[in-house]
């Protein structure tokens, strides 16, 4: 009832009835196929991921070799899911990679072209190569299912953590014109750098928070002082520093998310 795509192929029945009972059960396949990828975000959900301020959505184009792997494939997909990203199969379909794959890939904000012991045409190579469309192809499913985990993963923004990284103990507190309070201190745990920030901790209970601005070693700047050195040690814009305190350093660093 429709027309053809290109690269689609064209089989001869020995019969018209046949041939329509072939092609009707290959529509009822396909509308089952729409049913099953299809998925209705309502108006709370859509409401709760943005306040979460996650609300993204990686669209799939699915090609495969069987009907039989092109169900598996999506189903294994949209159970990806979780209420960080949503995995859509915008479409899942027996054949060769074609043109029209690619410009429905293009039209589709983060959507990729998953191809399961299929290949793509050489038009639609051409195209996809022109349209920056990426196009992946596997023959192992679960391979697909990691890379697919990987791209959500990677969709993620990454979360700052904390890392101590030393304790400092002072013992001294100098008052020096032009330069602010400058701890005469002792590192009891680890290692303090020069690029950590530190917070002031007194009877137990932080007070302060904030960079270090110089940490010397006698008279000289140096990068870092290990454990049962002693060193000087200032911080940004806080000159409350008692004898006794606890300096606790600390690192920020990135960490990739996990679904």
């Amino acid at each position: 009832n429709g027309a053809p795509s290109a690269g689609d192929s064209f089989h001869v029945m020995n019969t018209e009835q046949e041939a329509k009972e072939i092609a009707n059960k290959r529509l009822q396949l396909q509308r089952e196929q729409s049913l099953r990828t299809t998925k209705v975000v309502g108006l709370e959900e859509i409401a709760h991921r943005i306040a979460l301020g996650d609300f993204q959505e990686l669209n799939l184009i699915v090609k495969a070799d069987t009907q039989g792997s092109v169900e598996a494939l999506t189903d294994s997909f949209i159970k990806l899911s979780t209420e960080k990203i949503q995995v859509n199969v915008i479409q899942g379909a027996v054949g060769q990679i074609s043109e029209n794959d690619v410009m429905l890939a293009s039209a589709a904000e983060n959507s990729i072209i998953i191809g399961f012991n299929v290949r793509p045409s050489a038009a639609a190579k051409k195209v996809a190569e022109q349209h920056g469309v990426e196009i992946n192809t596997y023959s192992v499913i679960y391979d697909a299912i990691d890379d697919i985990t990987s791209v959500m993963e990677g969709m993620l923004d990454k979360v700052k953590k904390e890392v101590v990284t030393g304790q400092v103990e002072v013992r001294e507190v100098y008052k020096i014109s032009k330069v602010g309070t400058v701890a005469g201190a002792m590192v009891t745990e680890g290692k303090v750098h020069r690029s950590d920030k530190a917070r002031v901790i007194r009877d137990g209970i932080v007070i302060h928070t904030a960079e270090i601005n110089a940490l010397k070693r006698f008279k000289d700047d140096v990068k870092e002082v290990a454990t049962n050195f002693e060193c000087g040690i200032s911080l940004v814009n806080f000159n409350d520093i008692q004898q006794g305190d606890i300096l606790e350093t600390f690192m920020e660093i990135e960490v990739k998310q996990s679904l």
